[in-house]
């Protein structure tokens, strides 16, 4: 019965193709998870001889020197070794993901759209286009940003209502893209052009980074 009203929306299934390029996303997104676990595991084993490095990338880079100029017990070393050489190939594997995303645009008009918006890379249109598919599930862009969660919450109460920080519904990875997009954006807004820099512009002059 409520599949015969006028008003009930339908989810387009996605084709093979729009699976196999989430797919692709998912794995890419776990290992970058297990390079940042490996970064911090290298990290937080020289910090417990005492030797204190920076936090993130840095400690790879300065790896050798610390191997060379340190005195540490000799399994020790073979495991930071062993994880450096894990991290490598984490990075190998990210970027020959990344890679076949890029590729991937190529054979998706939808993709090819997706990137004319400003801020949006390869990596973003490619899953925003295995999320949307033809978009016409959505009736319009703010049904679209409350399905990613990027939406003030609504709280009301005595007939009165107060808007609270965003839902952070769905895709936690996309919503994560998106917001980087933005950023992207307003870092280079100084040059930027046309109605949507201004538009940022003046909320900048309203608001703080984040919200706008």
């Amino acid at each position: 019965e409520a599949a015969s009203r006028p008003s009930m929306r339908f989810v387009q299934p996605r084709t093979e193709t729009q699976q196999a390029i989430r797919a692709l996303h998912r794995v890419r997104e776990s290992l970058i998870r297990d390079k940042v676990k490996t970064t911090n595991q290298i990290h937080g084993f020289l910090l417990e001889f005492g030797i204190s490095l920076p936090t993130g990338d840095a400690v790879i880079k300065r790896l050798s020197l610390v191997l060379a100029e340190h005195e540490i017990p000799e399994y020790l070393s073979r495991l930071l070794v062993r994880l450096h050489t894990h991290y490598l190939y984490l990075v190998e594997q990210i970027a020959e993901l990344e890679s076949e995303l890029s590729q991937s645009i190529n054979a998706d008009d939808t993709a090819q759209r997706i990137m004319t918006i400003p801020g949006v890379g390869p990596i973003t249109a490619s899953l925003l286009s295995s999320q949307l598919g033809d978009g016409k599930q959505f009736s319009c862009s703010r049904d679209f940003a409350a399905s990613t969660g990027l939406v003030p919450r609504q709280y009301s109460t005595g007939g009165k209502s107060t808007l609270l920080g965003i839902s952070k519904r769905g895709d936690k990875n996309l919503r994560r893209l998106l917001v980087q997009c933005a950023r992207s954006f307003m870092m280079q807004l100084e040059r930027q052009h046309g109605k949507l820099a201004e538009w940022v512009r003046e909320q900048l002059n309203k608001k703080h980074s984040n919200v706008v």
